[in-house]
């Protein structure tokens, strides 16, 4: 079990640096994107964070819904309209 657990601990500063290495990523990005794409980008960003502030919602149904909600601005980006 001990070794679960440091697997575990290792996967969470994992994750934390890749959320740190995105923000640095997108910091950039920004900077040359469309308006549009950034209405766009903070829409889906927006849906998946507030479903993800919802704690006791599992993440499976934070990403089928927000796989589902943010897929006409998916859409819309991929179509350049």
């Amino acid at each position: 079990m001990a070794d679960m657990s440091l697997i575990e601990q290792d996967l969470e500063k994992q994750i934390l640096a890749t959320q740190q290495r995105f923000q640095a990523a997108m910091k950039t990005r920004l900077t040359r994107m469309s308006l549009d794409s950034k209405e766009r980008y903070f829409a889906v960003l927006s849906l998946l964070v507030t479903k993800l502030e919802i704690l006791n919602k599992p993440l499976r149904e934070v990403l089928q819904e927000v796989l589902i909600e943010s897929a006409p601005y998916i859409a819309q980006e991929l179509t350049g309209s």
